[in-house]
Order: structure tokens, then sequence, then C-alpha cells
């Protein structure tokens, strides 16, 4: 129930889960009940299926509560969502991080539908929080939006340009974090990889991690959301090779292992680059993790290239792969091509997630008695700095937020299980 606070249903990525808690501390300010936030998700059509049949399961029950829908969805169709009968307001992205947003409908005074120009913000608030509630770990926003027009892609125009938080900024919400008991914080944006390049000498990712790291050492370990292979940065492949606070799981946005997709996808690499950015990154740090987006069925795909996706994934060495089946959205160029059956669609998308299920329990397997540092979530359970879960079997009581010595002992398809080291 809604009960004494605002309740909030997130969908999608890791910046949705950090903005999620940023209205979250804004609903709970303004002393804000009786209501649902619906944080929706435009990336995929099933996305917003998804938010649609979670919106009418609440309104059943939860008939009395105010149920407002934001994020990206609400954004590019805001009046799709506000002819939903079971929702009552609709808040566009950027209004979603302002404490007057809130204020305004604590009182009574937001209007029922309030979304903004996106693509006329130019900066980006950095919201400072002194933990995640629940959490060990905290998803840190450092950049927002995207200057690229992929084929497939609808998210610029629910985010708006490129635009970074400046580095004094995060480093002032990091200690916050840390203070308030983070172990382990993520650094998200929705082209992460890009940070820096609205900012005065045009400074990139690497230099804002270094910049963390030396000036928070208290921060026991750093993670990176996402970066884009089209983008190598010299100076971040040194710090991980020299920091084993920085965490050694990158995750790519790679899209498709066939160049002729990839072309017709926008994309700013090629399969070969995929290739050569793992292959330096595991020269300068041996125990790097690679995860991947990938997506299925593309306008296009012949079985050639959907093999040769098949084929990058293992060549790559991907593990934790994130594979999304191809949907057309509407005001995209791709929508515009001709389409694959879906049929087609589903039956490569199984085989692309068979082979990633392949990928990730092999790399489990190679864990086996391995000696490694674990954070500890909830219970027994946490991660690895290869992203790997892993579950204690001994019947030592751990706190959250400790990070650990264990020793791997087995392995399956979800993770791994391990013991503490005395």
């Amino acid at each position: 129930m809604a009960g004494n606070r605002a309740q909030i249903e997130t969908f999608g990525c890791r910046l949705n889960i950090w903005e999620s808690e940023v209205m979250r501390r804004h609903a709970d300010a303004a002393g804000l009940t009786n209501t649902i936030i619906v944080n929706t998700c435009a990336v995929t059509a099933q996305a917003e299926k998804q938010a649609r049949q979670k919106i009418r399961q609440l309104r059943r029950q939860q008939p009395g509560a105010v149920i407002l829908v934001t994020g990206c969805a609400a954004q590019i169709a805001p009046q799709d969502w506000a002819d939903m009968p079971e929702v009552d307001q609709v808040l566009g992205n950027h209004d979603k991080l302002q404490a007057a947003s809130w204020q305004q409908l604590a009182q009574g005074l937001l209007p029922a539908r309030q979304v903004g120009d996106i693509a006329g913000i130019e900066e980006v608030a950095s919201h400072l929080m002194d933990g995640f509630e629940g959490h060990t770990r905290a998803f840190l926003q450092v950049q927002q939006g995207c200057d690229h027009r992929c084929t497939f892609c609808i998210i610029p125009y629910g985010r708006g340009p490129s635009r970074s938080v400046g580095a004094g900024a995060v480093i002032d919400q990091v200690r916050a974090l840390v203070a308030g008991d983070t172990a382990e914080i993520v650094l998200s944006g929705v082209d992460l990889t890009s940070w820096g390049q609205d900012l005065p000498g045009r400074p990139r990712l690497g230099r804002l991690v270094r910049q963390i790291l030396a000036e928070v050492p208290e921060l026991p370990r750093l993670r990176l959301s996402s970066i884009d292979p089209a983008e190598p940065d010299a100076e971040l492949m040194a710090v991980l090779a020299e920091e084993e606070r920085l965490m050694p799981h990158l995750h790519l946005s790679v899209q498709h292992g066939d160049d002729l997709i990839l072309k017709r996808m926008k994309r700013r690499h090629l399969a070969r680059d995929v290739l050569r950015f793992c292959e330096e990154a595991r020269r300068r740090r041996p125990d790097v993790v690679f995860g991947a987006d990938m997506i299925a069925g593309f306008p296009t795909e012949t079985g050639e290239a959907h093999q040769n996706s098949l084929s990058l994934i293992a060549k790559a060495g991907l593990t934790h792969l994130h594979i999304f089946s191809y949907s057309p959205r509407a005001g995209t160029p791709a929508a515009r091509l001709p389409q694959l059956p879906p049929q087609l669609i589903k039956q490569r998308t199984a085989e692309l997630r068979q082979l990633g299920d392949r990928q990730r329990r092999l790399y489990h397997q190679s864990l086996i008695g391995d000696q490694q540092m674990m954070l500890v979530e909830k219970g027994q359970q946490g991660y690895l700095p290869g992203y790997a879960k892993v579950t204690l079997t001994s019947s030592v009581r751990v706190a959250a937020g400790a990070v650990l010595p264990v020793q791997i002992r087995t392995a399956g398809d979800d993770g791994v299980t391990a013991v503490v080291v005395a």
C-alpha cells in the first residue's frame, strides 16, 4: 500500500534507479502520502507494456491512491499516459528531479500534466544524497542525455542533450555517500563515456575516475555502469590497470556483431573495435570481465549477420549479456526499415540468451578455487569484483557493507558459492 509514504515503481536502467531515489527523498521531504510514482522506461515496447500493466494492477489494488507517471516513456509521449484512466498525473524527466514539483504535488498545485521541452535543458543537477535506502551500493548520475542518434533509439528524445555533472560536485556526492556507509558507487549516465565533453577543457571519463579515487581514498569500490567501445580513453585504461578499487567489470554498449547492421544502426564502432577494446583492457587488467548490450532481430538482419553477433560474443569473451529483442519505436529511422517476422526475432533472441547463459556459466566455473574480495549486500549474498553474484555457505554472519576475502567453492548458472577466509 502507498500508506504513509510515496510508493515508487521503477522500470529500466540504473539511471532510473538513481532518479527514483532522488524522487523518494523529494517526496518524503514534501510530506507526500497516498501516492504511487511509476518511473517508466522507453527503451523497448515491452518496457512500456510492462509499465502499463503495472499501473492497471496498482489501480485495482489501491483505488484511492494518486498515480503519477514519469520517466522516459512519459517524457516522449505524455498524452498517451495522461489518457490512461488509471493515471492522475504525468511529470517530465527534468521536472521529476526538482524539489518544487513534489512540493506542488503535495499542496495540490501541480498541473495534471507537467512535461517541459527536454531538448532545451543545458544543465544536470548533482542531487546530493547520503546513501541509498536498503543498499550498500549506490548508483551515482554523473552524466545525462545523449547527442548521438542511433537509428533504433528513442531515448535522446526522453533525456535531451548530453550534459555532465562537474567533477567537484561528483566528488562531494561520493564523499556524502561514503559517509552514509555506501561501500560501492556505480557511476551512471545515459552516455557515460561522453562525460566531460561539455565541460571546460573537455575532460574524459578516465580523469574523473582517477580524481574520485585519489580524493576519496575511503571509498572501497568504484564501478562503471556502461561504456561505449567507440570512444577508447587512454587514461581510463591506465586507471583500470593501476587501481584495484576500480572494479574489473566493464559493460559495453555493443548492440551487434555485424558491421553492416552496426552501420545501419548508426553506431560509431565496428566488430573489430569491440575485439580491440577487450584485448587492450585484458592486457591492462587480466581479470577484467565484460558485459554487453546486444539487440536481436534488427531490421534487415540476415542469418549471417545474426551469426556474426554470436561469433563476436564468443571471440570477445562477453559474459554478462543484456539481450534485447528489437521492437520498432515510432519516430526512429529503423522503424521505417523492412522488419523481421516476430517469431524469427524471438528465435534469435533465445539463441543469444542461450549463448550468454553458457558464457556466464563458464565464467562462474573458472572462479572455483579463487580467493576474491566480496561486498556483502544483504543476508549472505553480495558481489565479487567481476560482478559475479556470490552466496556465503558458511555460518559466519557478516554485516551488510562489509568487504571481506572469500574462497569460491561451487559455481552455477546464477552465481557462485563461497566461504569466508579466516
